[in-house]
């Protein structure tokens, strides 16, 4: 891969981080909206078939996303609950990291043990 195309790549990836978090400064709906659209996902599917022309790795890709979804949500939900329960937000975050990267290990052992996945 050449280093514009990794570049481009970049940022506009960081363009759609950049956008969401400006946009939740107005409506943290918005924001959220923007942030929790597949776009990644989307891109990376994208660059990944352009890259390899291969669609059984396309459809592998999809689907080990699909399997990672839910752990990614324990963030979600362990950060807003101490945040409201007036935790400082750096002890808050790591703890929802922490809780995340446990849910993650757990949803990779499930999806290689269910799943078509390596």
């Amino acid at each position: 891969m050449d280093w514009i195309n990794l570049l481009g790549k970049g940022l506009f990836s960081g363009t759609v981080i950049v956008a969401a978090s400006e946009l939740a400064k107005k409506s943290t709906i918005f924001g959220a909206f923007v942030i929790s659209l597949p776009l990644a996902s989307i891109m990376s599917m994208t660059w990944l078939y352009n890259d390899t022309k291969d669609k059984s790795q396309v459809a592998d890709f999809a689907e080990s996303i699909l399997w990672l979804v839910i752990p990614s949500m324990v963030l979600f939900l362990v950060l807003p609950t101490l945040l409201r329960r007036d935790w400082e937000f750096e002890y808050a975050m790591a703890v929802g990291i922490m809780m995340t990267i446990l849910a993650y290990t757990a949803g990779v052992g499930l999806a290689k043990y269910l799943g078509n996945v390596s």
